[in-house]
Formats: C-alpha cells, sequence, structure tokens
C-alpha cells in the first residue's frame, strides 16, 4: 500500500509539472502574439476610413393640389402644388472619428418645378418655378397660373409636373477633416390630377336694343347659346345693371326652364333709362341660375353685355322769330324740328304765353316726326295795345308718344317773338289822335250829306 502512495504521489507530481509546462508554453505563445500586433500598429497605424459612417436614402416626391382640385372652365386661375418630399434615412452608422455630413441623401436640392398641360384642355401661364432644397419630411407650396378653355370638356385630367433636382450620393472622409461630396442629378415626372367641371357657360348669340333714348323705356332681346357641357334644368335668366348705370330692368329675371347643351334662347328684357344718363353704351350682366346634375341651384358665370343708349329726343324751332304789333290779334307760325335719333309719335305742341300775349287757342297737331324731319305748329295770340316793342321768348313743349306708345313730354322749346312797331295803316290806327281826327272828319262828313240831302229833299 505503500508503494502504491508513493507511485500515485509520483503520478501527481508528473501531472503538475506538465500543466505548468503547458502554461509557459501558452502565455508565451499569446505574449508573442501580442507583441506582433503592437508592432504593427506601431508600424503601420489603423486607416481613418474605417471610421467612415454610411448612409442609405434617396428623395421621394409627391405633387397634390392644395384645397379644391375642381376648376371652372373658361376661367383663369393658380393652381397652388404642394410638393412632399418623403424620402427616409435607412441605414446610419456612426464612428467616433466619422465627420458628419452638410448634406443628407433624402434631400432633394436646387430643385426647379415645370408645370405642363399634357392632354388637359389648359393653357400654363407660368413659367418654370425655382424652388431650391427640400428636405425630407418637409413640403412646399409652388403657385402655377393657368387658363382653363371655355369649351373644356367636364372630367379627370392629369397634368405632368417635370421635377429637375439633385441629391447626395455618397460622401468620402480622407483623414479627420476632409469630405468630398458626390452628387447625381435626377429628372421625374408626376401625375397632377385636376377635375374641370360639367357647367353651363353662356354664350352671346345677339343683342337687341332697338332705339332706346334716354329718359325712356324699351326691349333689350337676347340670344343665347349654352355652350357648356352641363344640361341645366329650372334655369332662370338674369339681367343685372352695373353699379350707378342708369339703365334698369323693369324686369331683370326670365324662367325659361331646361336648357340642354348646346341648346339657344331668345329672351327679350324690358328696360328703362333715367333722365340722367348720357348717349353711351352701358355694360349690364348676364348669368343663368339652373339646377345641376346633383340637383343643387348655381349659378353660371356672368357674361357682359353692351346697351347703346341714344341721346334725349330733342326739338328746336327752325323758323325765323315771327313779328306782331301792339294791339292786334295774330297767328304765330312755328315750324318744330325732331333733332333726336328716333321717331315721335301723335306729336303735339304747346305754348305758353307771358304778358303782354294772350292765347284762347295754345296746342297745335304735329303728328309722327321722324329724326330730322319738320311739323309746322300754328297758335293763335293776341298782343296788348301796352306792349313793348322788342323780343320776347315764349316756352312751348312738344307731347308724343314714344315707340312703346308710353306718354312722353320734351324739354322746354323757346319760342322767340318780336313785338314791332306798326307802319301804314297800321300806324294810323294804333295812333289815338289820328284816330280822334278820322272819327270827328267823319263825323263832319256825314253831317254835311245829311244836311245836302235835307235840301235837296225840299
Amino acid at each position: 500500500m505503500a508503494g502504491e502512495d508513493n507511485h500515485d504521489g509520483t503520478s501527481q507530481r508528473e501531472n503538475v509539472e506538465d500543466g505548468t509546462v503547458k502554461m509557459s508554453r501558452t502565455g508565451s505563445r499569446f505574449v508573442g502574439i501580442l507583441a506582433i500586433l503592437v508592432c504593427i500598429c506601431v508600424i503601420c497605424p489603423v486607416p481613418v476610413m474605417a471610421g467612415t459612417r454610411v448612409l442609405s436614402g434617396s428623395p421621394t416626391l409627391s405633387a397634390t393640389v392644395n384645397g379644391a382640385n375642381e376648376f371652372s372652365p373658361g376661367t383663369e386661375t393658380t393652381i397652388p402644388v404642394v410638393i412632399q418630399n418623403s424620402g427616409l434615412i435607412e441605414f446610419e452608422f456612426t464612428y467616433p472619428t466619422t465627420l458628419t455630413p452638410g448634406d443628407l441623401p433624402n434631400t432633394a436640392k436646387l430643385m426647379t418645378v415645370t408645370l405642363t398641360p399634357g392632354d388637359a384642355p389648359v393653357t400654363i401661364l407660368s413659367d418654370p418655378q425655382m424652388v431650391g432644397d427640400l428636405m425630407g419630411g418637409a413640403q412646399t407650396v409652388v403657385n402655377f397660373k393657368v387658363r382653363i378653355a371655355s369649351d373644356a370638356q367636364a372630367g379627370t385630367y392629369n397634368l405632368p409636373l417635370l421635377v429637375h433636382y439633385t441629391y447626395l450620393s455618397y460622401a468620402d472622409q480622407y483623414g479627420q477633416d476632409t469630405l468630398q461630396y458626390y452628387y447625381k442629378t435626377r429628372d421625374i415626372t408626376l401625375d397632377l390630377p385636376i377635375q374641370i367641371k360639367p357647367e353651363i357657360i353662356l354664350a352671346v348669340l345677339s343683342v337687341d336694343t332697338g332705339h332706346i333714348t334716354v329718359g325712356t323705356e324699351g326691349f333689350v332681346t337676347v340670344q343665347l347659346q349654352n355652350r357648356g357641357h352641363e344640361n341645366g334644368t329650372d334655369a332662370v335668366l338674369m339681367l343685372a345693371p352695373a353699379q350707378n348705370s342708369p339703365v334698369i330692368p323693369a324686369v331683370g329675371s326670365v324662367y325659361i326652364g331646361d336648357f340642354p347643351e348646346g341648346s339657344t334662347v331668345t329672351v327679350p328684357f324690358k328696360v328703362a333709362v333715367s333722365a340722367r344718363g348720357e348717349a353711351q353704351t352701358y355694360p349690364m350682366n348676364l348669368t343663368v341660375l339652373y339646377k345641376n346634375e346633383n340637383g343643387n341651384f348655381v349659378s353660371s358665370d356672368p357674361v357682359v353685355i353692351g346697351i347703346p343708349i341714344f341721346g334725349k329726343i330733342r326739338f328746336e324751332v327752325v323758323s325765323p322769330p315771327p313779328e306782331v304789333t301792339p294791339g292786334g290779334q295774330h297767328r304765330l307760325t312755328i315750324e318744330y324740328k325732331n333733332t333726336g335719333s328716333a321717331p315721335v309719335y301723335s306729336a303735339q305742341a304747346r305754348i305758353y304765353t307771358v304778358d303782354p300775349f294772350t292765347t284762347s287757342d295754345d296746342t297745335s297737331y304735329l303728328g309722327t316726326m321722324l329724326p330730322g324731319e319738320t311739323r309746322t305748329a300754328v297758335f293763335e295770340v293776341t298782343v296788348d295795345t301796352s306792349a313793348t316793342v322788342k323780343s320776347y321768348s315764349l316756352d312751348s313743349e312738344i307731347r308724343y308718344r314714344d315707340a312703346l306708345d308710353n306718354d312722353q313730354v320734351s324739354d322746354r322749346i323757346p319760342v322767340p317773338v318780336s313785338v314791332v312797331a306798326p307802319t301804314g295803316i297800321q300806324a294810323l290806327l294804333a295812333n289815338p289822335g289820328i284816330i280822334a281826327v278820322i272819327v270827328i272828319g267823319a263825323i263832319v262828313l256825314v253831317f254835311l250829306l245829311r244836311t245836302r240831302w235835307k235840301k235837296r229833299r225840299q
């Protein structure tokens, strides 16, 4: 047993010695490897590029109309376009010695936007717009002025939006203080959907105003066509004057019922012109109120028509002033001329006398007077014996009926009359002394004749 114990002890010591030898060998090998690594690090330093940040992502652009995208035919409007960049950063690796780039790869830089009509009935009035930089997650609004064709068909149209921009492709770092950027450019086309509404578009085919003069009434007959692409029902045509216009509709609305696409209507409106108006063309607005395909009442865009108004009908005296003498009854023959631009009917002249004139018949019938035509009026007047020899002015007026058979009265028309001294027999008869002598002579003559007649008889 003692031998066995000795044998076992000898074996344990051998094992311990072997383990010690193995550990010594392993430690020596680790130290050697560590020394080699230190030498490599001293001789060949690790490059800084090993710590470069790696980024991934790019701009993702989309475009929509800001607000309602419905537009009416025949209008000029501004389309606010919202451009959004939804590009994201997908990966990002950061090291302590890495420089942060000034640009991100999901930023659209130096962006230029151009709106084109494509196949839409639209005319683009704006030039290409410089937008600048648009970072990821941001948006901007670009306004474009456009004109919608008046005959545009209702429906949805896509306007091609051309976008040109630059973005950061990648960046290289050199050393600890230098970054080199590498950019790329890209051109993309985005579809911008818009809707053109179906509407009634009024087109004026003709306007007949007859011959409306200042201070009278008349009819404005309008022929209209629905050139839109909406079939209106329960339509009401409305005529409205411009602000401060002397032309006022007597009835400003007319019911026309169904007003389908392409149909025409002829509607008369009665209008009145105030006396403060002048001879010129006045604007008036025409609109139609109708029920659309959705059952809603809407109003069309107004169209402007011109209403020519002629000057007020006037008359003037074209005959020379009649001459009268004091103390007698005279017939005044006066010629009136229609200096207006419209005919008058059943015209009747009236004269107003002042002292020393009186009259028992102050009216004279003239009848129909065309523009530029003259008619003669005759008045009976009596001149007082105390009338002063000079020129007088009597007032007159002409009452007539217009084309609509309305009773009208002209402005006052002056009638010059000259009172002159009598001549010849009239002068003798006008002298009281001469009249007395004539009377006495007549009495004497009668007495002498009577005396002679008696003598002969005896």
